[in-house]
């Protein structure tokens, strides 16, 4: 698809050894033959600019001018070191499709090729969007600058996006996960439109209108694309609908005839921000529920259901499964891991500092662990003797203790340095009084370790949060927070933020009594007492809106007492059911209630890391969430390494997981997939044990 004229050829590379000390073709570490593309068609006299990004500055490799076709030959004789990645940057020339309009030097584009480039490679509108959403939190202006394993998984998945080698869109982008299921292509395809209305002049004003549009709330305008759209990843909801408008204006409709716009699909209406999720599935996946990073970026995931299977909640089933970064399943089809006394494991799920995978089975009344391949290390798993109930939470302590919680019997594990032959059951409660526990646990749910050594845990059917000394949980005090506490997360401050199902109003009182007199039942051994508080729960979760009848999350200051802004509920909170904080302590939360439900970014207590304005407990997301990407309902929600969110989808059509219904829609209880926001928020280091650090 490139030039075969020799002559060229030589000439260019001759540039790159003046330039950028490269060498003759033969000896080259690095060749890279290319093409700049604009609005579908060459750029003439681009400048091309080779660099390698790492931890420290930046380094210039070589650098070109295009030809008259576009095209450009790179030869660096430096192999790139383990902890670099390459990348290209385009600046000015003359696009072919409006030679008249002459250079341009506001056309800047960007291609990040990692650290083995394909030989040949196309930079255009469409490697530069996907190289600056996966590099958003490494990237200032033309500099890529980050460490080593953060560069490797930003660079894994711009191909996830885009081709390299043809400037198309990627196979994961237009797959059936992807490419008709969800908005992501659309919005993908438009912004690159306004981008080629900018990069090939279609107005003589072209870019000045779009750096108009992209102006960031805070600091002054962009003054090339590249800058452009770094400042739509950074503040994807600032005003989305400006950019929107030069489509239409850039590229008009004409009457029954298809717009034409270099690029396919575009959006009819505005979106609500410039997001570009994406959908993996595999690996056995299938109702996933607690997510947790480890120190490769690798994703693992708790199942409650077997992938294929008629998902009921009646019967958990499913196994553990295994994303790489770029998504890719790394565990086996349809089961996932297995084995080690795992049988249906729920909101249990933790990696210690070995990245070992500890589980707790929700139906199998067991705590198990595997080794980083998914090799079972626990038999039979760890049940002490028939004591435990259903498990759910469970963390590694910075000191490398293992604490669970027993939801149905409301009692602690706690496994000293993680050896089960040291472990012991605290805070039995033998009265069956749910409200007699030693330790003040009711239905506990969660729990979280801050910077002093106490654990905190929610009650998965009360209104309280109960903390503890990790020396002795039988100092436990109780704070009264929203009703059926869900996930919890301690933020680098100490602040501990506390998802509500229910929320904090009326509403929400009195459906917790409801729930608490079948968990009560549950106490005197009926088996089938959860299963009808869940089919009370979830419709009713599906049924709250993003208001004060909806979910909420309540704020605690280390202290114990109640931040003046709290209940949050609100600003796209629904059914709240997981939080975690990124490394700017900005706050993610899930929702479990319906499909058009969001994933909520708040503004958390480092208001210098939130757009300007905004306080804490503010929305950074849209009112709505940010949506699409093939959510459904939702579990948890975890930040990566690279600044990826991963969203678990829980359930997707829930009166198939809550009893019989029509044999075509039978198996479509169980939530499909993991979906995963790119480069959207500060990284912390994984795998998370206690509050987040930076990496």
């Amino acid at each position: 698809m490139f030039t075969n004229d020799r002559t060229h050829i030589a000439g260019l590379l001759l540039v790159s050894c003046l330039i950028g000390g490269a060498i003759s073709p033969a000896a080259a570490a690095v060749r890279i033959d290319g093409q700049v593309q604009a609005g579908g068609g060459p750029v003439a006299n681009s400048t091309v600019t080779l660099w390698a990004g790492s931890a420290g500055e930046p380094k210039q490799l070589a650098q070109a001018k295009t030809g008259d076709d576009g095209s450009f030959a790179l030869s660096a004789d430096a192999t790139p070191g383990p902890g670099e990645s390459l990348y290209l940057i385009a600046k000015g020339g003359v696009a072919a499709v409006n030679k008249g309009a002459g250079d341009n030097p506001a056309l800047a584009f960007l291609a990040a090729l990692g650290g083995n480039p394909p030989g040949e490679v196309v930079v255009n509108e469409l490697t530069t969007i996907a190289s600056m959403v996966t590099h958003a939190q490494f990237i200032d202006g033309a500099a890529i600058k980050g460490s080593p394993l953060a560069l490797r998984i930003a660079a894994g998945n711009v191909q996830n996006f885009v081709d390299l080698s043809t400037g198309g869109y990627g196979v994961t982008f237009v797959d059936s996960l992807n490419g008709g299921q969800t908005p992501t292509l659309a919005n993908f395809g438009t912004l690159a439109n306004v981008m080629a209305g900018c990069a090939t002049r279609v107005k003589p004003d072209a870019c000045s209108r779009v750096f108009a549009a992209a102006t960031p709330p805070v600091g002054s305008a962009p003054t090339d694309l590249l800058s452009a759209v770094e400042s739509v990843v950074r503040y994807p909801s600032h005003q989305p609908e400006k950019l929107f408008a030069l489509l239409d204006d850039f590229y008009p409709v004409p009457p029954r005839r298809p717009r034409p716009s270099p690029f396919q699909p575009s959006l009819t209406f505005a979106p609500s921000a410039w997001i570009f999720p994406l959908k993996f599935d595999g690996g056995g996946v299938r109702g996933g529920g607690k997510l947790m990073l480890d120190s490769q970026g690798n994703a693992w995931v708790a199942d409650n259901f077997l992938y294929g299977g008629q998902s009921q909640d009646v019967r958990w089933d499913g196994g553990v499964s295994k994303f790489a970064p770029d998504g890719k399943p790394l565990s086996p089809a349809v089961t996932g891991f297995t084995g080690g006394g795992l049988f249906g494991p729920g909101f249990g799920l933790a990696l210690d500092a070995k990245d070992r995978p500890w589980v707790t089975s929700f139906q199998g009344d067991t705590i198990s662990v595997f080794d980083t391949a998914g090799k079972p290390l626990s038999p039979d798993g760890y049940n002490f003797n028939g004591q435990l109930g259903s498990m759910q939470g469970v963390i590694a302590a910075p000191n490398g203790d293992i604490w669970a919680v027993d939801m149905t019997k409301a009692q602690l594990v706690h496994l000293p340095r993680g050896d089960p032959g040291k472990g012991e059951v605290l805070c039995q409660n033998n009265s069956k009084d749910p409200l007699a526990n030693p330790c003040k646990l009711i239905a506990p749910f969660a729990l979280a370790i801050d910077q002093q050594d106490r654990i905190w845990v929610t009650s998965g059917f009360g209104d309280h949060v109960t903390r503890f000394p990790a020396s002795d949980p039988t100092k436990a005090e109780t704070f009264k927070a929203g009703f059926l506490g869900s996930g919890l997360a301690v933020d680098s401050l100490g602040n501990v933020w506390v998802t509500n199902k229910l929320g904090s109003s009326e509403r929400g009182r009195l459906k917790q009594l409801e729930l608490m007199t079948a968990y009560a039942v549950n106490l005197t051994g009926d088996p089938d007492a959860l299963n009808r508080a869940g089919k009370v729960l979830v419709p009713a979760m599906a049924a709250q809106t993003s208001g004060w009848e909806g979910g909420s999350v309540t704020v605690f200051r280390p202290d114990g007492t109640e931040a003046s802004f709290s209940p949050v509920y609100g600003k796209g909170i629904t059914a709240p059911w997981a939080v975690s904080v990124d490394g700017n302590d900005n706050i993610w939360i899930s929702n479990l209630s319906t499909s058009s439900a969001g994933i909520v970014e708040l503004c958390g207590f480092r208001t210098e890391n939130c757009p300007p304005g905004l306080k804490t407990g503010d929305a950074i997301s849209p009112p709505g969430g940010y949506v699409g990407g093939g959510l459904q309902m939702q579990v948890d929600v975890g930040i990566g390494p690279a600044g990826d969110v991963w969203v678990t989808n829980n359930w997707q059509y829930y009166p198939a997981a809550l009893g019989k219904v029509d044999e075509a829609l039978s198996t479509l209880g169980g939530g499909q997939g993991v979906v995963v926001f790119f480069g959207m928020a500060k990284p912390v280091k994984t795998p998370l044990i206690g509050p987040p650090r930076n990496p």
